[in-house]
């Protein structure tokens, strides 16, 4: 079994890089989160997310701390998106 994922030490990298070489658990998520927003009900979810963050908008006294939290939900978002239409092949 492969080790997990580092999350304090660029943790993130395995998403820019090639596909880890063994599959399972601590292989490619793509295709979990393909399974897992599959159907009307995965879609009805990642809606939702899309609505609440992607076509949210903030006005123009927004604080700062706002702007950076809306930020980081929208990004995650996006990830979640990215890995689930990389799973589905699209």
């Amino acid at each position: 079994m492969a080790d997990p994922v580092d999350w304090n030490n660029g943790g993130w990298d395995w998403l820019e890089g090639a596909p880890p070489a063994e599959s399972g658990p601590a292989g490619d998520p793509a295709p979990s989160f393909a399974r897992c927003f599959a159907g009307p009900d995965g879609a009805r979810v990642l809606a939702t997310l899309k609505a609440m963050t992607l076509e949210r908008t903030l006005g123009p006294d927004a604080s700062d701390a706002a702007l950076r939290d809306l930020e980081g939900q929208r990004r995650l978002v996006a990830l979640i998106l990215a890995l689930t239409n990389r799973g589905q092949g699209v």
